[in-house]
């Protein structure tokens, strides 16, 4: 059967940072495409029915993977709360599923306007949950170099914008930590490799790359 996987990228951003990423993966021997939205003009909700009308114009017998980075993370959780989706399995990369500290202060400092409609049901919101339909991994860093590190108090370890305790969600299949930042979730070759064995199998990789 066909495997598509379908990337979501995270806030302020807009798939170029996932390109690394997309070129693993199809060596990986998947046709990857990358969904592209509009990250602090819609909501959470809004934006998990534009994925949901975005996968029904892939093949409609293929199997569909997510692969979400960040805030693209919370998107694909939300879709499968609110649409049934057909069988495959999703990655989450630097994922806040319990909320995000950065987002919390920085709000607090400058105001919500820099996040937009992200906050509300995303960044702010400790309630995300998975139903355990399908198998989804989720990858968080311990390497602190990143944006959020202007923020005091970020709780450690952290990859520098998301505190890997953040990054735990109830009902996930497997939780594995590496040591790379925020951004480099997307550029690491041995994240790469991780996402490609979940994708295949359901679990991470034991073996060292």
């Amino acid at each position: 059967m066909k495997e598509i996987v379908i990337v979501v990228h995270g806030l302020w951003m807009t798939g170029i940072d996932m390109l690394l990423l997309r070129r693993r993966l199809r060596r990986c021997g998947y046709e990857v495409v990358q969904f592209t939205y509009p990250t602090m003009r819609n909501s959470i909700d809004a934006n998990a029915a534009c994925l949901h009308e975005f996968t029904r114009t892939c093949d409609q017998d293929a199997t569909i993977h997510f692969i979400g980075h960040s805030l693209g993370g919370l998107v694909i959780l939300r879709l499968f709360r609110d649409f049934p989706e057909r069988p495959g399995r999703i990655v989450l990369l630097g994922t806040p599923c319990a909320g995000s500290y950065v987002a919390r202060r920085l709000t607090q400092y400058l105001g919500r306007w820099l996040f937009g409609q992200s906050l509300e049901q995303g960044l702010l919101s400790d309630t995300h949950r998975w139903n355990g339909g399908r198998a989804l991994g989720v990858i968080a860093g311990n390497l602190s170099f990143g944006g959020g590190m202007i923020v005091r108090g970020l709780p450690r370890p952290n990859d520098g914008t998301v505190a890997v305790q953040e990054t735990y969600l109830s009902g996930m299949t497997e939780h594995i930590t590496l040591p790379v930042s925020h951004t480099g979730l997307l550029f690491s070759t041995t994240v790469a490799r991780q996402v490609c064995a979940f994708l295949k199998t359901g679990r991470f990789s034991t073996e060292h790359f």
